[in-house]
C-alpha cells in the first residue's frame, strides 16, 4: 500500500522531473535561436595593437554574417590576464567572448599568477591568425645589426633596454630566452600591451622592442623610423626580405610566434560553440579577410574547436618546460 508520505515524494519527484525537462527545452530552444542579441568580443590589450585592428575588422563581417551587433571591448592589463579573467567569469552564453593571443592560458599561469583555470574555465572556439614577432630597433639604439646588440650587450650587460607588451606574453619569452642563449643581458622594459610601445619607441623611451606587426607599425618601418633587425618567424617575410629569422641567425629557441583566436566562457554549450567556429571560419576564409590580414604581415589560420584546444594543451605544457628551464617570473 502506498502512503500519503510516498504519493507527495511520488508528485514532488514528478513536478522536478517536469521542471527539469521544461528548463532543458528553454536551454536547447535558447541555443538554437542563438544570437538572439548583441554579442561582445573582449580584447585584453589597448586598442590600435595587432589584435584590436584585426578583431574590428573581423566584428565587422560578424555583424554581418550573424545578423547581430558585434562590439569590441578593449580590457587591458597584467599581459591580457585581466580581459581573459572577464571572459572566463562571463555567463556561458555565446554573448561574451575573448579574442587574443594564446599566451594568456599558456604563459601567464607559469609566471605569474592569474585568477582562472587555464583549461578549463574556457572554451577554444578557433584559431584565427598567426603573427610573427619582430625585433625592432629605436632611434635611441646606437647600432645597426642584431649582431650588434649581442656585441653591444656582451661589453655593457644591462645597458640596452628592451620593451614588450607584459610579462608572459611571447615576446617577454623570447627576451629572456635571448637572455639566456646568447648570454648576455637585455634589459626588460614591460608594457599591457602594443599600441603604446609604437609610440614611446620614437620618443627614445628604449633601445629595442618585440612587437607583432600592424598596419601602424609597419608603416614606421617603412619610413624608416624603426630599424628591423630579426623576426620570429618561420620564414623570411615577403615584404621584409632582409630581416632574418631568428633561425637563422642561431637562436631557434627564441624563433617563436603568436597564435591568436577567439574564446568563450568554459562552459558554453557545445551547440553554440560549434555555430561560432562555423560562423567565424566562414569569414576568415573569405579572399577579402585573407588579403586584409597578410597585408599587416600576418596570417590567417583556422582550426576547429578540439585543434584548438589540443594546440592550447600542448603549447601550455611546452611552456611550462621553458619557463622552468630558463627561470623566467614576473617581477
Amino acid at each position: 500500500m502506498t502512503s500519503r508520505r510516498q504519493i507527495i515524494g511520488l508528485g514532488l519527484t514528478g513536478i522536478a522531473t517536469a521542471l527539469c525537462s521544461v528548463s532543458l527545452s528553454q536551454a536547447q530552444t535558447q541555443n538554437q535561436n542563438w544570437p538572439a542579441k548583441p554579442i561582445k568580443i573582449i580584447v585584453p590589450y589597448p586598442t590600435a595593437g595587432v589584435s584590436d585592428t584585426i578583431v574590428r575588422m573581423l566584428a565587422e563581417r560578424l555583424t554581418v554574417v550573424l545578423g547581430q551587433p558585434v562590439l569590441v571591448e578593449n580590457r587591458a592589463g597584467a599581459g591580457g590576464t585581466l580581459g581573459m579573467d572577464m571572459v572566463a567569469r562571463a555567463a556561458p552564453d555565446g554573448y561574451t567572448l575573448g579574442f587574443a593571443a594564446i599566451s594568456p592560458l599558456t604563459l601567464n599561469p607559469h609566471v605569474m599568477k592569474v585568477p582562472y583555470d587555464a583549461i578549463k574555465d574556457f572554451a577554444p572556439i578557433g584559431s584565427a591568425m598567426y603573427s610573427p614577432i619582430y625585433l625592432l630597433a629605436t632611434p635611441k639604439f646606437a647600432g645597426k645589426t642584431f649582431e650588434d646588440v649581442i656585441a653591444m650587450s656582451r661589453a655593457k650587460p644591462g645597458s640596452i633596454t628592451v620593451a614588450t607588451s607584459g610579462y608572459g606574453t611571447v615576446g617577454h619569452i623570447m627576451l629572456e630566452q635571448l637572455n639566456k642563449k646568447a648570454g648576455i643581458t637585455l634589459t626588460h622594459i614591460p608594457y599591457k600591451g602594443g599600441a603604446q610601445i609604437s609610440t614611446d619607441a620614437l620618443g627614445g623611451q628604449f633601445d629595442l622592442m618585440f612587437a607583432n606587426p600592424y598596419a601602424n607599425l609597419n608603416a614606421l618601418i617603412e619610413q624608416g623610423k624603426l630599424n628591423p633587425l630579426a623576426v620570429g618567424s618561420p620564414t623570411r617575410l615577403a615584404n621584409l626580405p632582409q630581416m632574418r629569422t631568428f633561425g637563422e641567425l642561431g637562436y631557434a629557441e627564441v624563433n617563436l610566434t603568436s597564435l591568436f583566436g577567439f574564446f568563450a566562457p568554459g562552459a558554453t554549450p557545445a551547440e553554440i560553440i560549434n555555430k561560432l567556429n562555423a560562423e567565424i571560419n566562414k569569414v576568415l576564409n573569405e579572399p577579402e579577410t585573407q588579403a586584409r590580414v597578410k597585408k599587416t604581415e600576418n596570417l590567417v589560420i583556422t582550426s576547429t574547436p578540439a585543434e584548438f584546444s589540443s594546440t592550447i594543451k600542448q603549447e601550455f605544457a611546452a611552456n611550462a618546460r621553458i619557463v622552468k628551464e630558463a627561470d623566467i617570473r614576473a617581477e
